[in-house]
């Protein structure tokens, strides 16, 4: 079932990309006391997540912040290294938090799974986007495979 509003973030076990290396983050340490940003995207490096979904993210950083975003994470079913180096490929440290789920747990427990097996590509995530308040949901957005209209930041920051 997909994750909607009023869920509680499920309890998971993430890894996050840091300027001093991988760190575990749980979901509850992360999205406690906070509102939080969380969009995902089916892969680091890939053609429109590297394009236009993170660096939206990353240039309207300020805006969500001015809305009372307390942290914008995006994560993807990859492993730590590969989402640090994305994210300082994309010049995303610092004003977005870079999440992964290597196993896709996280992203099964939401709901969330995309299975891209037959691309080559594996266990992945949806395209979305959520905002969370201490750890509920009170919004989200998947979009439809192969789109990318409801996920974007304009749009989170209009939900806001």
């Amino acid at each position: 079932m997909t994750i909607k509003v009023g869920d509680k973030i499920p309890s998971a076990k993430l890894m996050q990309a840091t300027a001093d290396g991988p760190q575990e983050v749980t979901t509850e340490e992360f999205f406690g006391g906070k509102t939080v940003v969380l969009f995902g995207v089916p892969g680091a490096f890939t053609p429109t997540c590297s394009a236009k979904h993170l660096p939206g993210f990353v240039n309207h950083a300020a805006e969500f912040k001015a809305k009372g975003v307390d942290a914008i994470a995006c994560m993807a079913v990859n492993d730590v290294f590969v989402m640090g180096a994305w994210g300082k490929d994309q010049n995303a440290i610092g004003s977005v938090a870079m999440l992964a789920d290597g196993s896709a747990a996280f992203t099964q427990a939401m709901g969330l799974e995309f299975d891209l097996t037959a691309r080559g590509l594996g266990m992945r995530c949806q395209r979305f986007a959520l905002v969370a308040k201490n750890g509920v949901v009170t919004h989200v957005a998947v979009e439809e495979p192969g789109a990318f209209e409801v996920s974007k930041a304009e749009t989170v920051l209009g939900a806001l």
